[in-house]
């Protein structure tokens, strides 16, 4: 964290009947901050002694914790930190892009174990689920028994209305098929481990929050670039959702384009550099395809970072104009060079608009980079049952 702040979570409560909020707490304190002894979380929960070692004591024993070299200082009994086991919950989680399919296995730490990634023109659901079923078993095989053991779910991270695209992907008519698909009763032919599903936006919002760059700041907006481009948000530390799921859906934004106002999610998505490298003759395909080497993209990459920058800051303005967001998280299935660039680009056309009357986000990297989507896809069954999200 390189000595950036670590913003506070909520306190608890000493009362009978709330050990699984307390669990939470307790687990959320240190998988934010680290290792902690049992004074400093009874300290930052605001829960008696008693009642965190009580926890402390049971998440050991259930396999949560593992207790660290007791730190002696000057006076008392030396202090034990408690620290997350890695193995304590893994998860699978799936990304379905608009040009790939990546699959990950996951621990609690968000450290991927094992991965795998599928490229297409465009997903069926033929394809997916097979390939979903295929690589599960696989990158299971080379867990531990203890590990399989430990498997707590199935995230899966998708576009909203990913059907609604069929003419910008080439899709065949049939594509629409995906309006009809039951995500549920689909993963449950392949597997009895809890589903969780999840906009593509949010997930990629998720893993920042947890493992990227959310533990700066309270209160900010997050931005990812895919073929299309979606968000999310954050508010009192926590991601927020939205009541149709669909927070953080700027890529709907109207900004300045050719000819006129457009939608956000036709001036700065990736579709468009997708374009531009097919009209200039080059293999667009290898955009998608990890380690990503974009290099002999130029020209047409600086062209679209200018592009791009230019409408980000446009949705900037507008998205700090309805909330008061500390910063604006840049990310996308881009290389990192790629993504520097982009917001330093994004606060020169920032710096050229009027903003008065308030003080815009400021343009930020995101640092989980382009695997964000399905680590935040990972990340859902751990935190849905475990920790405060």
């Amino acid at each position: 964290m390189d000595g950036s702040e670590i913003r506070k979570l909520s306190a608890g409560a000493n009362l009978s009947g709330v050990r699984a909020h307390n669990e939470r707490l307790i687990l959320s304190m240190i998988q934010r901050n680290g290792a902690l002894p049992g004074s400093d979380l009874a300290k930052h929960t605001g829960l008696s002694a008693q009642t965190v070692s009580n926890i402390l004591r049971k998440l050991e024993s259930d396999g949560f914790l593992l207790r660290g070299e007791p730190q002696r200082g000057r006076v008392g009994k030396p202090s034990v930190p408690m620290a997350l086991d890695p193995d304590a919950a893994l998860s699978f989680g799936l990304k379905i892009g608009r040009r790939s399919a990546d699959l990950v296995v996951m621990n609690i730490m968000g450290e991927v174990l094992d991965a795998s990634q599928i490229t297409y023109r465009y997903p069926m659901p033929d394809l997916i689920f097979g390939y979903l079923d295929r690589e599960m078993q696989r990158l299971g095989a080379g867990l531990t028994p203890y590990q399989r053991e430990r498997l707590c779910g199935i995230g899966i991270a998708a576009p909203s209305e990913i059907w609604s695209w069929t003419e910008v992907l080439g899709a065949p008519q049939d594509f629409t098929v995906w309006r009809d698909i039951d995500f549920v009763e689909e993963v449950a032919r392949i597997s009895p481990l809890p589903l969780f599903v999840e906009n593509d936006g949010t997930a990629a919002c998720r893993a920042e929050h947890i493992f990227g760059r959310g533990r700066e700041f309270t209160d900010y907006a997050h931005v990812f670039i895919g073929s299309f481009i979606g968000g999310g948000v954050v508010l009192n530390s926590g991601v927020a959702v939205g009541a149709h799921h669909n927070a953080g859906a700027f890529g709907s934004l109207r900004v300045p384009g050719a000819g006129g106002e457009v939608q956000l999610i036709d001036a700065a998505s990736l579709y468009l550099l997708e374009a531009a490298i097919v009209e200039a003759g080059g293999d667009a395909a290898a955009m998608w395809v990890m380690p990503q080497d974009w290099r002999d993209y130029e020209p047409m990459l600086g062209a679209w970072i200018d592009a791009t920058g230019a409408a980000l800051a446009h949705a900037t303005r507008s998205i700090g104009s309805v909330m008061d967001f500390e910063a604006i998280l840049i990310d996308g299935a881009f290389p990192a060079e790629v993504r520097h660039r982009l917001v330093e680009r994004t606060r020169e056309e920032l710096e050229r608009l009027d903003t008065r009357g308030m003080v815009p986000p400021r343009p930020e990297a995101a640092l989980v980079g382009a695997n964000a989507r399905a680590l935040g896809a990972g990340c859902a069954p751990i935190y849905a049952q475990y920790f405060f999200q």
